[in-house]
């Protein structure tokens, strides 16, 4: 068995920025909350918030605010509240803990940031290109705010994003452009649009770039540090302050890649996290890794905000390609023909893939990926039980011992 060492974390110089910038969006979302000065969308994580933008709305992320309940383990005792109004203990765990801190008007914005509640909203605006939970989610908040509900439902599963999808979806998200008039009181201006399709571009091919340092050995970043790093990428594109976040952070991954300094110290393996984070163990788990020397450096769920097929002069097009080639809405082949792209751009040793118990659109160890991949690359893999926000489904001597025991395993087979 592999001796587990006390780790310290290394910290990011940008992070200040991230947390100033961070502070900054949702002081703006209260204060427009309040006064109603300004227009407020809500909008799913992968949704169209680009087209929101150019109407001059404010952007909430419910799934963003799900993972705040996650990160600071309070999910757990809210979800229950959702379950008693008549929702699954089976289902989305943002969604049910999401819905449990409104009932009870507990959020962590508050300790964070002093803000009393979430924004209330003038629009919920969803797309289904990641699984139904999103459209009843942001549906229940509709009924309860008496406000519109518009949305796109996304074609799932396909290996390839042919003109048919394209054009359906396409059609769909001009076609909430008439709606988001009436509701914005501003006309659609192409323009607009397109200055923010080209701001979140940047911002997302820059955040790609900071992915893409992992490849460096040892890298300068691990996964755990992208799961908080990625926040710009989720709430702020199609803002100069992303972008410009985005750039100092890159300038300090590949200061250390010059420096070879790494993540973890003495990193000896490297590893793929496949499937949501435990939120409520990323230090946890960063400094469980980090103690057996191994870096978790590349996933497919920090890669999930890259739209590098935005194209300014093809709006509606564009934004179908770039929101239904993301990894979860594809099917398992090519599924599979990504991650196996991955192990090589990643040098990968192992995968670690998290069933997480409520989130079965992004647990990709159920149906025989993990066996398949495996046999085709000959990297072992590790599937470890959880959920991203219900702590009540993890057990942490079970997930560490088996990561112990893959750790040994990777090394037993070198």
């Amino acid at each position: 068995m592999p001796e587990t060492k006390k780790t310290l974390r290394k910290k990011i110089e940008a992070t200040g920025l991230m947390n100033k910038y961070m502070a900054d969006y949702f002081y703006e979302l209260d204060a427009a909350s309040k006064s109603r000065d300004k227009k407020i969308a809500w909008c799913t994580s992968v949704g169209p918030a680009e087209l929101l933008h150019s109407f001059g709305f404010l952007v909430y992320y419910p799934e963003n605010h799900g993972a705040m309940l996650g990160a600071t383990r309070m999910a757990t005792d809210l979800i229950p509240y959702a379950n008693a109004i008549g929702y699954s203990p089976d289902i989305c765990s943002y969604l049910t803990s999401d819905i449990g801190s409104y009932l009870t008007n507990n959020t962590p914005l508050t300790k964070a940031y002093g803000i009393e509640s979430v924004p209330k909203p003038d629009v919920l605006v969803f797309n289904t290109n990641q699984c139904r939970d999103v459209q009843d989610w942001m549906a229940w908040y509709a009924n309860e705010f008496k406000a519109p509900l518009i949305g796109i439902n996304t074609p799932r599963t396909p290996t390839d994003v042919n003109d048919v999808i394209i054009n359906s979806v396409a059609e769909q998200i001009e076609g909430l452009t008439g709606k988001l008039e009436e509701i914005s009181g501003n006309k659609f201006d192409p323009k607009k649009l397109s200055a923010v399709m080209a701001l979140s571009r940047e911002c997302t091919e820059l955040w790609k770039e900071v992915l893409d340092t992992a490849a460096a050995k040892p890298s300068p970043i691990s996964f755990f540090d992208c799961t908080i790093h990625m926040g710009p990428a989720v709430v702020l594109r199609g803002t100069q302050q992303a972008v410009d976040y985005y750039k100092i952070l890159l300038a300090e991954l590949k200061e250390r890649v010059a420096n070879n300094i790494g993540a973890v110290d003495d990193e000896k393996y490297r590893i793929y996290w496949e499937g949501m984070p435990v939120w409520g163990r990323l230090r946890q788990h960063s400094e469980l890794f980090a103690g057996l020397n191994a870096c978790v450096l590349a996933s497919t769920y920090c890669n999930s905000w890259i739209f590098s097929d935005f194209d300014e002069n093809d709006h509606f097009r564009s934004m179908a390609k770039a929101y239904t080639e993301l990894f979860i809405v594809r099917s398992d082949s090519a599924k599979e023909h990504y991650i196996k792209k991955m192990i090589k751009t990643f040098a990968i040793d192992g995968i670690v893939y998290h069933d997480a118990k409520t989130c079965p659109n992004n647990s990709n160890c159920r149906y025989g990926m993990p066996q398949r991949l495996e046999k085709r690359t000959g990297v072992p893999s590790i599937t470890i039980n959880g959920d991203l926000n219900d702590m009540r489904m993890v057990s942490d001597e079970q997930t560490k011992t088996n990561i112990e025991a893959f750790i040994e395993q990777i090394e037993e087979n070198r």
